[in-house]
């Protein structure tokens, strides 16, 4: 049986946490042995199936107080003890410091690392500090999993040549749901509340289409992140008195039903990995005006006039422009939707695993497993 171990910070509902869970309940149930690794835990988790074994890797109670130096090394400590212990056949690493935890803890394990890189390298990995532990660290790595063209780029070829691109698998809850009868004249978006996803441009830009269209609205779903994003949505709808016309709605549970309720879906992002939120709206259908963003995961899933409208990042007369258009045009709306529930085809739970699976099984054959 083959033997396989997850290493992320924690399952805590986020993107990269969603793909792990689904990857490790899917390896289970294709009779591997999974592990995952975590840091810590977390209120708000995604499940795993039970067949699916959490091991804790990270701090302990008795750690609490030490230096942070320490607590570094003890981190590094912990995750080796595991590879020793449980010895999978392949470490997969998820994000940027279980990247480098990884790597360094396999030195003498005889366990194979992958490492997954899951956001925008640029401002993330190319500090002082990065750039040191990547030239030191990721020419031990086994292979390494990009989400688009832009992130595979940014590395040296080293790490390019034994890589793969594969996106993210889209929550099949947004697959073959039906538009309802009559769809609200509404501008939708749904993602965490937080400032690289750039909502304030979101708002500012629909005031602008709301005084062409006053019978349409902006509805943006999604959790707080706390990082005074939300206060500065509250304030721009305050002082232009846009409270009937721009709704801050929450997290909502079944948002698959309540995003085609509207008829335009705007994403606003400045920089991502490979948006899990745009994948959704795809597969749901809806026309879409996109910020090409770095790292190139729009561009990755999204063809310019053919499958949605990208537009530069942080251009607020171009999403202006782009959200009258599609306003002012329901056929091509329909055309642009029917295009993007395409991903479907590539983006689906079986498509994505049989990638992973590929690839880990090329792994494994390279390192002699």
């Amino acid at each position: 049986m083959r033997t396989i171990a997850f290493h992320l910070n924690c399952l805590v509902k986020g993107g990269a946490e969603r793909v792990v869970s689904n990857l490790a309940n899917k390896f289970a149930n294709e009779g591997y042995k999974v592990y995952v690794a975590t840091e810590w835990y977390d209120q708000n988790e995604f499940t795993l199936d039970e067949r699916v074994e959490r091991v804790h890797v990270g701090l302990r109670p008795e750690d609490e107080n030490k230096s942070r130096v320490a607590k570094f090394f003890l981190r590094i400590k912990y995750l080796k003890q595991f590879m020793i212990e449980y010895h999978p056949d392949l470490l997969i690493a998820f994000a940027q410091r279980a990247n480098y935890r990884a790597l360094m803890a396999s030195k003498n394990t005889g366990v194979p690392v992958v490492i997954s890189i899951r956001t925008n390298p640029t401002g993330h990995y190319d500090a002082l500090s990065d750039k040191i532990q990547i030239k030191w660290l990721f020419p031990k790595a086994a292979g390494c999993v990009f989400q688009t063209t832009g992130q595979k780029e940014f590395f040296k070829p080293y790490l390019q040549d034994n890589s793969t691109i594969i996106i993210n698998p889209i929550n099949p809850d947004y697959f073959d749901v039906p538009f309802p009868e009559n769809r609200e004249k509404a501008v939708v978006h749904h993602a965490r509340i937080v400032d690289f996803k750039n909502q304030p441009m979101l708002i500012r830009a629909f005031l602008r289409v709301h005084e062409k269209h006053p019978d349409w609205v902006l509805r943006i779903y999604g959790d707080d992140s706390h990082d005074g994003t939300l206060e500065i949505l509250e304030d721009i709808i305050a002082k232009n008195n846009a409270k009937d016309y721009v709704f801050l709605m929450g997290d909502r549970k079944h948002l698959e039903q309540e995003i085609v309720k509207g008829r335009v879906y705007a994403f606003t992002s400045d920089w991502e990995g490979l948006p899990n939120s745009l994948l959704e709206a795809m597969a749901l259908g809806m026309p879409i005006v996109s910020t090409d963003c770095p790292c190139g995961g729009p561009r990755t899933v999204m063809e310019d006039g053919v499958s949605g409208l990208l537009i530069p990042i942080m251009d607020e007369d171009a999403l202006v422009d782009s959200l009258n258009r599609l306003i002012e045009n329901p056929d091509l709306c329909q055309k642009l939707g029917k295009k993007a529930s395409k991903i479907r085809e590539r983006a689906n739970a079986d498509a994505v695993f049989e990638q992973w699976r590929d690839y880990i099984e090329l792994v494994l054959k390279r390192s002699g497993k």
